[in-house]
């Protein structure tokens, strides 16, 4: 096991570099001079635009750049923005915020996900199955900027329990709403993921052999269905936190919450090329580690996998 995390490990060295490369080019080849635009429609002293540029190290060949970059990054540096705040400093606010949204997305997405698919798979074509079916096909075709309005004129105007914007982004009451609203496509996915899984594994040999020896249902249920069937979920759910954190941009936007989301979102607008590559590295990482602890999970949920 232990070779294994280190071969993964040393495997994600080229994936991480190559991937903040590319962002890197992408966010440096945006049109436009991000120092001459602090000044608006004033006109701009030359040499204060040089000085800038200079401190910001926009002066020095792309190659060099990103080089600085990745060598700061031993350091936790992830540079300066365009106002002369460490670019960590502008993280260690939004990060946060982000993490807690995402994390009670994540949080109602699997429990209520798999046992809604639990309970589908095993009623498959009663009433709770088809129910299951027609809400979660009926999430997944709503676009979730539009589901996010429909909750905010309900739960928020309609019937006034919530409030339709965050005030508070600390205040984790207020973040119920936009949590359920960027879990839901996730959380319709994990149900219908999990009620096939069910299905397959319920006609098993394995199931009617536990059958036939007189197991009890609760038993076959939870050490042996589960069990198995959980593995395609798993792998689902790891790659699925970090896209929770990209995907909150849209859903911050909608109700203000003042996380990684809109921090990006001012940042593109700013062409804070500094602060974009930052966010999305970090993004990277949990991408990254994310895959490594599913992977890790198979042997705990499966002891036929065993890692070299």
């Amino acid at each position: 096991m232990g070779r294994y995390v280190a071969r993964r490990l040393l495997q994600m060295i080229p994936v991480f570099l190559g991937t903040t490369l590319l962002i890197f080019l992408m966010v440096y080849a945006l049109p436009g001079d991000p120092v001459r635009a602090m000044w608006g429609d004033k006109a701009a002293d030359p040499a204060q635009l040089a000085a800038i540029k200079h401190q910001l190290g926009l002066d020095q060949p792309l190659w060099k750049q990103y080089w600085d970059y990745i060598s700061n990054l031993a350091h936790f540096d992830f540079g300066m923005t365009m106002s002369g705040r460490k670019v960590t400093d502008v993280m260690s606010e939004a990060l946060p915020v982000t993490v807690r949204l995402s994390l009670m997305a994540f949080g109602i997405e699997v429990v209520l996900g798999i046992l809604l698919g639990v309970l589908s798979g095993l009623r498959r074509n009663k009433l709770m199955d088809k129910l299951v079916l027609v809400i979660t096909l009926l999430v997944i075709s709503v676009p979730i900027f539009v589901l996010a309005y429909v909750f905010q004129a309900v739960f928020a105007d309609g019937l006034g329990w919530v409030k339709p914007t965050v005030q508070d982004s600390m205040d984790l009451g207020q973040l119920m709403l936009p949590a359920i609203v960027l879990g839901s496509l996730s959380l319709a996915y994990v149900a219908r993921l999990s009620r096939t899984s069910i299905v397959e594994n319920l006609r098993a040999d394995y199931i009617r052999t536990a059958v036939a020896k007189g197991l009890p249902r609760r038993r076959i249920i939870v050490r042996h269905l589960l069990r198995n069937s959980l593995i395609p979920v798993v792998t689902f759910l790891g790659t699925d936190l970090g896209t929770l954190m990209g995907g909150a941009i849209v859903t911050e936007g909608i109700f203000n919450v003042q996380g990684v989301g809109n921090a990006l979102y001012r940042a593109i607008n700013g062409k804070e090329g500094a602060t974009v590559v930052g966010f999305v590295t970090v993004l990277v990482v949990v991408y990254l580690l994310s895959s490594l602890i599913v992977d890790l999970l198979y042997a705990v949920l499966d002891p036929r996998i065993r890692y070299a």
